[in-house]
């Protein structure tokens, strides 16, 4: 078999024939012009010469990579991990039994096994047997997989209370998408949520790792559970992990090819306001202008004067370019970059929009005969004291031995660990995307169009750039006979859709709208 397998050639031509169109030609509107030099148009011509020769190199060199990677998978034999996961019937914070079926585990994974990957698994709600599966990850890097699990899409929440110094309150979650699918919750890469390495040089990651640790989690994972096999798979996540999902695809989709068992039902994949490609900080200039944060003058004079410049990296010498940016900064600092219509926690003292789904009546009407007296209860006035309310949890003694963690594994979790040893890039995976969809993966990428940390406008540029035949025109989707959003799919199977009143992370915002345009699209259904 490895003899075999060493003889393969990677095909990457569809990669090396992929042209990155980002120039004003394409976009509307232009987002400053993001491919084009600043100086002439020699020196035009000549950088966009050597960008794309890095880009196809930098492609090749990771298509390599996720080659030896496969050898090495294909010349150990996948066994049953030593770890099997563990049922968890009770939850501290919850009242009475849990209404859905959780289990938490570790699967080692690396050389070794020296990354121990902690997992979370919520069968559906509704047919497990036959739903799809996903694997969901967060992004950050760095953010646990436990975030989205209680804040976006599983089937429980914390109330929405002030902190006490009580244990925070579990409530059930009824716009979870376990309704409709079963769920590994991962966190990943190594040093996320309870994911701990074993020695000093396997905490390092980057993306190249963590994506090869996905993909032989995934492989224990469903030699642990075989009755998943057969299920419908998809790769979803959201924000950063826009930059490894379509890698974690492609390494699936070739693995299968390359006969690495067991076989991976991958059908497609699902994101949400993902990071895609490097510039795609620069829609923020015209997403600010669109959302009325900046004036007419501002953005002209910056269209004008930062045309080929980074708003990552504005080039200080650029002076006339860098006193816009400047000012650009004044007026939008103080904007809640995850969803520009919240206050600013710091600064506010207004009570959260998240009670309008999770407020006072709701959760009377859903937890009623659990919680008494809520209504008189103070609740949170920021999301961000919503957040802090998994740290108390996720830190108590009593949850870490409900959920099965290891002793002496992690001292204290966070939701978001900013001093991850990972190396963090801002790398190009369009083609990618154009890999996936040429091999007939089905995908749907979602964007809360109040996010002011990747722009619907950027999605909806990159997506543009694949050039694939439009089959259902731009039009709204609808809930309740209300606009939940706008949608538009493509012949590659592709389905773009924004989230009316989403911030960075969708089904946070609008847990209900999110929920059904899921389900429509697992039924091959238009939005």
């Amino acid at each position: 078999m490895c003899e075999r397998v060493r003889t393969l050639e990677v095909d990457n031509s569809n990669v090396l024939e992929y042209k990155y169109r980002l120039n004003q030609s394409l976009f509307s509107p232009s987002p400053l012009q993001i491919n084009k030099g600043s100086r002439s148009i020699e020196r035009k011509e000549r950088h966009k010469k050597e960008e794309g020769k890095m880009a196809k190199a930098k492609v090749f060199f990771f298509i390599i990579l996720v080659a030896v990677a496969f050898l090495d998978l294909l010349c150990l034999s996948i066994v049953r991990s030593d770890a099997a996961g563990s049922s968890v019937k009770f939850l501290p914070g919850f009242d009475g039994p849990l209404p859905f079926q959780l289990e938490t585990g570790y699967i080692g994974v690396g050389e070794s096994e020296d990354v121990q990957l902690f997992y979370y698994f919520v069968k559906s709600e509704s047919d497990p047997k036959f739903d799809p599966l996903f694997l969901w990850l967060n992004g950050g890097p760095g953010c646990s997989a436990l975030s989205g699990l209680i804040y976006e899409i599983g089937p429980m929440t914390f109330a929405p209370l002030e902190y006490n110094g009580s244990l925070p309150t579990l409530i059930s979650h009824p716009y979870s998408w376990t309704k409709v699918a079963n769920i590994v919750f991962l966190d990943l890469p190594v040093g996320t949520g309870f994911s701990y390495a074993t020695t000093e040089t396997a905490h390092q990651s980057n993306p190249s790792k963590a994506c090869q640790h996905a993909h032989e989690f995934l492989l224990k994972w469903l030699n642990d559970h075989q009755e998943f096999i057969s299920n419908p798979f998809y790769v979803a996540g959201d924000s950063y992990s826009g930059q490894l999902i379509p890698i974690i695809g492609q390494i699936i989709s070739q693995g299968n090819e390359y006969g690495i068992s067991p076989q991976i039902n991958m059908k497609g994949y699902i994101l949400g306001n993902p990071l895609t490609f490097p510039l795609e900080a620069n829609y923020k200039f015209p997403f600010a202008h669109g959302m009325g944060l900046i004036s007419d003058e501002l953005f002209t004079s910056l269209e004008k004067n930062c045309e080929g410049e980074s708003y990552l990296n504005i080039n200080p010498e650029n002076v006339k370019c860098y006193n816009n940016y400047e000012r650009f900064n004044q007026l939008t600092t103080k904007v809640n970059e995850d969803q520009i219509l919240e206050a600013q926690c710091k600064e506010s003292n207004l009570l959260m929009p998240i009670q309008k789904e999770f407020g006072r009546s709701r959760l009377l009407v859903e937890k009623s005969k659990n919680i008494i007296g809520l209504d008189a209860l103070p609740l949170v006035k920021c999301r961000s004291d919503w957040y802090i309310l998994s740290k108390y949890w996720a830190n108590d003694e009593s949850v870490r031995d409900a959920l099965h963690v290891r002793k002496g594994s992690l001292q204290e979790w966070s939701r978001c660990n900013k001093d991850l040893d990972y190396v963090f890039t801002r790398d190009d995976v369009i083609p990618y995307h154009l890999n996936l969809s040429i091999k007939g993966y089905r995908s749907l990428v979602y964007s809360g169009d109040h996010d002011f940390v990747i722009p619907f406008l950027s999605t909806q540029a990159w997506i543009r750039s694949l050039n694939y035949s439009i089959i259902d025109e731009w039009r709204p989707w609808m809930v309740d006979d209300q606009i939940a959003g706008y949608t538009r799919s493509y012949s590659n199977k592709m389905t773009f859709a924004t989230v009316k009143g989403g911030g960075h992370t969708a089904p946070e915002y609008k847990p209900n709208e999110c929920l059904k345009m899921l389900r429509r699209w697992l039924s091959y259904r238009l939005l």
